[in-house]
């Protein structure tokens, strides 16, 4: 999966639990079920998942399931909510104003080397991919959304920081170069997670160093 793909994923802000009432369940279960769905919703897309599948694959009853979350879309914003905070552990990365020296771009480089290394590292996180960029999205609010909004935050603090410390050009409005930042890590990702199936792994590091090029010739002064 592209190194890229989530930045989104590390800005995992306070979001609301799926939950309509507390119910124990066991953390071998809970991720059992997480990764179970975070596969049907990538193959299929949201509108298309058959949560009869997924509580079936679980071994669970519809009893059961409905004992723990009302609904399918409970479900998806469980998934996203899961998945996205074990990266943000795995991660670890820094905050945006820690950006802002004369190392800005090598900081930049060794947070996406450390990104590439974590998100190949299971393939529950291209499921997670696969779910943020989904054309069947739920269209009520959701916890992608979120996830996706508060990457854009992040990616317009990180230019403002850049800018700040010299390494990010001035000649463009600040917000434009945000909304360019973000839509071109978007479509970076978009692009690997669609071509993850015929992109040999041996090519990953020449992808991102291209990309990255990409990305400070369109920022750098």
């Amino acid at each position: 999966m592209d190194c890229l793909v989530q930045v989104y994923i590390v800005l995992d802000r306070a979001v609301q639990s799926g939950y309509h009432r507390r119910v124990a369940m066991s953390d071998e279960r809970r991720d059992q079920l997480v990764r179970t769905a975070a596969r049907e919703f990538a193959r299929a897309g949201f509108e298309r998942a058959s949560l009869n599948a997924i509580i079936r694959d679980c071994g669970l009853s519809k009893s059961s399931f409905y004992n723990i979350l009302d609904s399918k879309l409970a479900l998806y914003d469980l998934v996203v909510r899961d998945i996205s905070q074990r990266l943000v552990r795995d991660l670890d990365l820094p905050a945006p104003t820690s950006f802002g020296d004369s190392a800005y771009w090598q900081t930049v480089v060794d947070v996406i080397v450390r990104l590439t290394q974590v998100l190949t590292s299971d393939d529950v996180y291209t499921d997670l991919a696969q779910m943020l960029y989904d054309t069947q999205a739920p269209d009520e609010p959701n916890e992608a959304d979120r996830v996706l909004d508060a990457a854009s935050a992040w990616i317009r603090e990180l230019v403002h920081v850049g800018r700040d410390c010299g390494a990010v050009r001035a000649d463009l409005p600040v917000s434009l170069q945000g909304e360019l930042a973000f839509t071109m890590l978007r479509t970076f990702d978009e692009w690997s997670v669609r071509n993850l199936d015929t992109l040999p792994p041996d090519d990953l590091p020449a992808l991102v160093d291209a990309q990255l090029a990409a990305l400070r010739r369109l920022f750098a002064p």
